[in-house]
């Protein structure tokens, strides 16, 4: 039964996908700030974490950079409205997917099913491909679902690290943000780029890239990214 820690100020919307989300099999852990979501991460240990953006006190966004520098739980943002800075700002402080309110329970659920997902193992699995890799400074171990540069282990998101090891099985292939968001993210029907932004944005600077001139992650214009090899 998959562990979520549900953050969420509004006494409504926050009992109402408890509810729904139980139903759907899950143990939910519901917190109505912040704090109490920080204090409450560390013995609940959750799977997954449904944080609303806008919250009293501690803000969702820092909450989401505090749960960041410490955890890679996955993290889905709720927001009030689509708003492209709110959203785009999210992702970048860490988020690895978000909803927009309203939200269905069942919705929800399909996220964090799919989030949890990509913590599951490598997406190119069962294709050949070596498990073990070396592109100048990178090493990516995908038996061990792990990255290292420079011989330091690299702590990567979920939606970073399926990212990575989506676009590295196929150095050199131009993969379009569409493409990407169906292979990581399993959007197909969201058409959002900013997803596949933010998280390009996250992976160079854990990877120490020039946002100019990237090493590995290189942005194609007009068309998408792609992995350097050499």
């Amino acid at each position: 039964m998959p562990r979520v820690l549900l953050i969420e100020d509004d006494p409504a919307v926050r009992e109402g996908l408890q509810l729904g989300l139980r139903r759907l099999g899950h143990d939910i852990a519901p917190v109505a700030t912040g704090e109490e979501g920080l204090a409450r991460l560390r013995a609940f240990r959750p799977d997954a974490v449904v944080l609303d953006l806008m919250l009293p006190g501690m803000t969702g966004l820092e909450v989401c950079r505090r749960i960041r520098a410490e955890f890679l739980v996955p993290i889905i943002m709720v927001t009030a409205r689509g708003d492209d800075v709110d959203v785009v700002v999210g992702l970048e402080a860490g988020a690895d997917d978000y909803v927009v309110k309203p939200v269905q329970s069942r919705v929800l659920g399909a996220r964090i099913r799919a989030v949890l997902r990509r913590v599951g193992g490598p997406p190119d699995e069962g294709r050949g491909i070596p498990s073990l890799e070396h592109h100048g400074d990178l090493t990516i171990d995908r038996a061990g679902y792990a990255v290292a540069h420079r011989g330091v282990p690299v702590a990567l998101a979920p939606s970073e690290l399926r990212l990575l090891l989506t676009l590295s099985a196929s150095p050199g292939q131009v993969f379009s943000r569409q493409q990407l968001l169906e292979a990581v993210w399993e959007h197909s029907y969201h058409g959002d780029a900013r997803l596949v932004d933010a998280c390009v944005k996250r992976l160079r600077t854990k990877l120490g890239e020039m946002s100019r001139q990237p090493r590995y992650v290189q942005t194609v214009r007009g068309f998408g990214y792609r992995f350097q090899s050499r």
